[in-house]
């Protein structure tokens, strides 16, 4: 057995890739990412890696159960296509932070002490935020603060929480759904629903990601709300409250995307709706369900990721991110449509692909709950996503005409097809075998949900007969323009704007009334000090040079009323005294 952490081996990847010279950045990072792959897969269940720190704490950083195994493997394999995929960067800070960004999500999965979870989830946030502060755009450097405040917050929540457990003397990390509902609950609870994106705190994922650079994104895409949703399965699978906010996410994240031009930005309110299936299967808690969430991250992964990199490859190729600007892609680059349309057949549960199996199992497990409701809801989201991504994206990138406004600056890198290559493939592979590539790994019970029956197969064709009606009656305004979508974020990003300002602005008022006061202080003491006889003046304050015989000179009867009233108390005491 191979005891290598995986997490660990992509972080020296990382900064082996940042030592060396652009040839040898490329090998690396093409290839060493296999080897934390094959160190997963040769772990055994049960596995449980520790070692003494302080004051004989025991840091457990390595469990290896069927939970944490399938998040870890997933997370290898996206290592090694996003390995490939940003291989030709020239930048040696991405290439460490994005290798050290995927093995600090491995850390937070295989941790099974609170400190070693707190640890690697704080890394996940540090080395993040400098996929985006990398890019070299202006907007770049306020996302990137804004994107590190929020999760400073999700990360002091989830310090709160540890510290609490710890005082409890509860070390190790387990579920929490079954109370205690005290405070630790409600802050790791708050945390994890920070970085899993949950409506209105989202808003880090919708700005972060599209101010990334363009193989930053793609690493983003995957990991950081997969992770949050691996935690939320760990602690809280089966608590109720997660059911509305996964279906709020699914229904919000796909309105919001209709209206988006940005293509990143499009699918990162797809990133938000997709994993709205994951906690509402996570909030429902049955076996089904949280078989139907882990199975959906790992489709989520592969075809949310591809999709990144077909749209990063655009904008590599031509500088154009607005979908309004493109047009005739498909005729430009045919190998890129073919690789979007398995990643828009996916995400949209189109049969015969890895979205099919996994999404509709959550649907089908809410059902099973006697939550039709909620199955309804997120059918309905299903809507939206055929919508904005399998009509609105393909048709208006790839079919519709050329507008002439993104001609080719520079070709399309071999390693970033082959990437995405690799992505479809899985893709394909999972949606046409899932018994044999995803089922038999799930880590809650064995999956007697059946994908391929004709109640299944024609009710995702309904929903996409659906999607295409209002698609084609309303073609002509469905073509995006240029604006500006107020989000939720709008209505505490000016607000606590003012705030922070406000509080500035009365920070440096004080100062300076401070300042100003001492000025005149000093100023007071060394005129004093000059001339002590000054302030027999009748107005001591009122501006005078400073003192010198020729031209200032006091009345020589004030020394001699001084000198007799001294004289007089000295008489008065010694003969009070005798």
């Amino acid at each position: 057995m191979i005891d290598f952490h995986p997490g660990l081996i992509f972080i020296f990847v990382g900064m082996l890739a940042a030592l060396c010279q652009s040839t040898g950045r490329r090998m690396i990072l093409a290839c060493c990412p296999v080897l934390a792959l094959v160190s997963i897969c040769n772990q055994t269940m049960g596995t449980d890696l520790s070692f003494q720190f302080v004051n004989d704490f025991t840091l457990h950083y390595l469990f290896v159960d069927p939970l944490s195994w399938v998040f870890t493997a997933i997370f290898c394999v996206f290592g090694v296509i996003g390995g490939i995929y940003s291989c030709h960067n020239k930048s040696p800070l991405e290439a460490l932070c994005s290798m050290a960004y995927v093995g600090s999500s491995i850390g937070v999965v295989l941790a099974h002490d609170w400190v070693t979870f707190l640890f690697f989830w704080e890394l996940e946030a540090v080395t993040s935020t400098f996929l985006i502060w990398n890019d070299p755009r202006p907007t770049s450097r306020g996302a990137g603060l804004r994107y590190l405040m929020i999760h400073t917050l999700s990360g002091n929540c989830v310090l709160a929480g540890v510290v609490l457990k710890l005082t409890q003397g509860d070390i190790l990390v387990h579920s929490l759904a079954e109370g205690p509902h005290d405070l630790a609950f409600w802050c790791f609870l708050i945390g994890f629903c920070v970085n899993v994106a949950a409506v209105p705190f989202h808003t880090w994922l919708t700005e972060g990601y599209p101010a990334a650079t363009l193989t930053g994104s793609v690493f983003m895409s995957s990991f950081t709300t997969k992770v949050a949703v691996y935690s939320l399965l760990r602690v809280f699978g089966g608590t109720e409250l997660l059911i509305g906010a996964g279906v709020l996410m699914a229904l919000y994240g796909a309105l919001y995307a209709v209206m988006e031009n940005d293509m990143i930005r499009l699918l990162s309110y797809h990133i938000v709706s997709q994993v709205g299936y994951m906690v509402a299967g996570a909030g429902i808690g049955t076996a089904m369900t949280m078989n139907g969430a882990t199975a959906h991250a790992v489709s989520d992964i592969l075809f949310k990721s591809l999709l990144f990199m077909c749209c990063n490859a655009l904008t590599y190729a031509t500088g154009v991110r607005k979908i309004n600007q493109l047009g005739g892609m498909a005729k430009r680059y045919p190998v890129i449509c073919i690789f979007f349309i398995v990643g828009a057949f996916s995400i949209a549960g189109v049969p015969g692909f890895n979205g099919f199996v996994s999404k509709m199992m959550t649907i089908a497990g809410a059902e099973e709950a006697h939550l039709e409701t909620v199955a309804l809801l997120l059918e309905l989201a299903s809507i939206g996503t055929f919508l904005s991504i399998c009509f609105k994206m393909l048709y208006f990138i790839f079919l519709a005409p050329d507008k002439g406004l993104a001609p080719e600056k520079r070709p399309v890198e071999s390693n970033m097809m082959i990437a995405m290559a690799i992505g479809a493939a899985l893709c394909t592979l999972i949606g046409c075998f899932p018994e044999l590539t995803l089922y038999r790994h799930l880590p809650f019970g064995p999956v007697t949900y059946v994908p391929y029956t004709l109640p299944h197969v024609t009710n995702q064709m309904i929903m996409g007969f659906i999607g295409v009606i209002p698609f084609l009656m309303f073609l002509p305004r469905m073509e995006p323009h240029t604006a500006i979508s107020l989000d939720a974020e709008w209505f505490y990003r000016r607000p606590l704007k003012m705030a922070f300002l406000g509080v500035t602005y009365l920070c440096f008022g004080l100062c300076r009334g401070l300042g100003h006061v001492w000025g005149v202080a000093v100023n007071q003491a060394m005129m004093a000090c000059n001339n002590p006889m000054q302030f027999l003046d009748a107005k001591p304050f009122r501006p005078k040079k400073h003192y010198s015989p020729d031209n200032y000179r006091t009345s020589i009867a004030d020394t001699i009323m001084i000198i007799l009233t001294v004289l007089f108390i000295c008489i008065f005491y010694f003969r009070t005294s005798l």
